[in-house]
């Protein structure tokens, strides 16, 4: 029987993917071919989705974008042999967005049957978990601290550090919490890997909690995820039946029940303890810290809570030893790092590399410029609180330290571009806005100095007192990066004051204003 791949991925979905699967169906049930359709994941390339494969002597073969109208002539001209056709990409790893790519934490994604445990194991999958389970918690902890592996969330904390406070913590009950809880702008890799290897997470997760002596984990999940719910409830119930979590794991001794819940779509819950405040059904809040999470954390006991991309990364460490990992990347910026390219850009997708490569790279190379052709004025890397580049910073090395120089963030790798056509004083208002909307409202900073931003800079837009109100706006920022209790109104000012510092002919007298002295 023959196999053609077509991606469940979400982003294919909304262009038809369902549709192109159940037509290739059919129409090989028509021709009296036998055909399995395989939903994988997706490969990450967006504009090529839906991307159909089939496997050939030489590898995959790739077809995209397939409209459902494309079936019938893609049989006609025996696709299944890898025929040449006006959707053919080639050998799909030989496309240079993706032969480019160091894919390791994604390395199955798009290439397995998402829900098969055995095509897993056929691509290296539970190879850490057994690893894990010889070397013992202190060995399996040792063995990610030197990976070097840091915080794929945004914060970049070492990840074997945390873990390591776990399990030197005292207590009758420990938990894993895997943050997937997605909700920067542009930013699609935790999806993708929960809808295209949901496998890799539940092991990532196993791991820690034998790391640690954690018996119980949740994935919180956001509910405009509705995909990557009932694929990692699934996926769940799998490896349940396989012995992967529950009690003896894989005939061991240790035990790890894993469930995921669903948040309610707020973004402050990406934060990790708003995000334990509403795993215990409160009401999403920042708490104070100390004492962390590592510490007293979910119902008061000692929580790892690390990002998704983090956990599903941790299978390939254990599985492929820690000095290969580190062998990627750049001074402390170890390993790779999945890099989504959204917005205004011509190649737009998840660009899995290593640490150290150039953000020019990333936006002229690898993603083609614009998609509308015009000259791309600025970048916003990070998320929606990220700091905005210009391009004559494109030389810029993509790594933690060097970003921190640069008053920026590489945050959970999410790039959005935007051409000349952008006003960046209405960017810098969105970033007031959006925080003010967002905000939990416990510390005042936030809470007030976001809505008081807003009201500046509108004054600014309308060309009141400019200068006035531009000290006004940077003395705000100053207050809500010092004073306000998380990330959420401490990270605002990076975008409003870089948007500034770049591009100040955008924070002048409003356009009609100047067209009226000219």
């Amino acid at each position: 029987m023959m196999k053609v791949y077509v991606p469940a991925d979400a982003a294919a979905i909304a262009v038809g993917a369902d549709r192109v699967a159940a037509d290739i169906a059919r129409e090989g049930r028509m021709r009296g071919i036998a055909v399995e359709v395989v939903r994988t994941g997706s490969r990450g390339m967006a504009w090529l989705e839906p991307l159909v494969e089939v496997e050939t002597p030489a590898g995959r073969v790739g077809y995209g974008p397939v409209g459902a109208t494309d079936v019938p002539s893609l049989f006609d001209i025996d696709f299944l042999a890898g025929a040449a056709h006006s959707r053919s990409v080639g050998l799909v790893e030989k496309i240079p967005f993706f032969a480019r790519q160091n894919r390791l934490t994604f390395a199955r994604c798009g290439v397995i049957d998402r829900l098969s445990l055995a095509d897993y194991r056929a691509h290296r999958g539970l190879a850490g978990l057994e690893r894990a389970i010889t070397l013992g918690p202190a060995g399996t902890v040792e063995e990610v601290k030197a990976s070097g592996l840091r915080g794929r969330g945004g914060a970049g904390f070492p990840t074997g550090i945390k873990w390591q406070t776990v399990a030197g913590a005292q207590t009758d009950q420990k938990y894993i919490v895997c943050n997937a809880d997605e909700g920067d702008s542009g930013t699609f890799a935790d999806r993708m890997i929960m809808e295209g290897d949901p496998f890799s997470l539940i092991e990532g997760m196993t791991i820690a909690a034998i790391a640690v002596g954690a018996t119980r984990g949740y994935i919180y999940l956001r509910s405009e995820y509705p995909h990557a719910i009932a694929t990692m409830n699934r996926a769940i119930e799998i490896a349940r039946a396989e012995r992967v979590l529950g009690a003896h794991i894989l005939g061991s001794a240790h035990e790890f029940h894993l469930e995921v819940r669903v948040g309610a779509g707020a973004y402050v819950c990406g934060e990790e303890t708003s995000l334990l405040d509403s795993l215990e059904g409160k009401r999403g809040q920042v708490r104070a810290k100390p004492p962390l999470p590592a510490l007293q954390g979910l119902f008061g006991k000692p929580t790892i809570v690390n990002n998704t991309i983090s956990l599903a990364t941790i299978p390939y460490i254990l599985a492929e030893g820690a000095q290969k990992y580190a062998d990627f990347g750049m001074g402390r910026s170890r390993g790779t790092m999945p890099v989504q390219l959204a917005g205004n850009i011509k190649h737009g997708g998840l660009f899995e590399t290593a640490f150290g490569i150039t953000l020019g790279a990333l936006i002229e190379d690898i993603g083609g410029g614009s998609a509308s052709g015009k000259p791309v004025r600025a970048v916003q890397v990070g998320g929606p609180l990220g700091a905005y580049f210009a391009p004559h910073q494109f030389d810029i090395a993509y790594d933690y330290e060097t970003f921190t120089k640069a008053d920026g963030l590489i945050g959970h790798g999410g790039i959005v571009v935007f051409d000349e056509s952008v006003d960046m004083a209405r960017m810098a208002r969105f970033a007031m806005e959006f925080c003010a909307i967002e905000s939990c409202g416990k510390c005042t900073p936030c809470r007030i100095g976001s809505t008081r931003g807003v009201e500046v800079m509108d004054k600014i837009i309308a060309g009141q007192d400019v200068a006035k109100n531009k000290a006004l706006i940077e003395d705000l920022c100053e207050t809500l990066k010092f004073g306000s209790l998380c990330a959420l109104g401490g990270f605002t000012p990076y975008p409003v004051l870089s948007a500034m510092r770049l591009f100040p002919e955008d924070f002048g007298a409003a356009p009609d204003l100047a067209h009226a002295a000219e």
